[in-house]
């Protein structure tokens, strides 16, 4: 009776085996399945990157709105007959406030 037992949890075992190490195991599985997320997460950032290059690519090329709004941001360019003013905002000025000596305790 304790051999056919025996047979009984080693065949289980063995059974068990391809279910939690083998090359199918459920470890493995939920390990792919967390990359195969990442995956689709990294996708998905990467295909609203490219939609926005695109965006501003076929901007670029339909019009000349696009290449003067870059051209006057990115490289400060100007039309002619237009004149350019700078303003620069005033700092305040940082009020130095002479350090207070410690009080120093007379001694007896």
């Amino acid at each position: 009776m304790k051999a056919l037992t025996l047979i009984f949890v080693i065949l289980i075992a063995l059974l068990q085996y391809p279910l939690w190490l083998g090359k199918g195991s459920w470890l493995r599985v939920w390990e792919l399945n967390r990359k195969v997320h990442e995956q689709q997460e990294k996708n998905t950032a990467l295909k609203a990157r490219n939609a926005m290059l695109d965006a501003e690519v076929r901007d670029l090329k339909s019009g000349k709105a696009a290449i003067e709004e870059r051209a006057r941001s990115e490289l400060g360019m100007i039309k002619q007959d237009e004149v350019f003013f700078q303003v620069i905002e005033a700092q305040p000025q940082q009020s130095v406030q002479p350090q207070s000596q410690p009080q120093q305790k007379a001694q007896p």
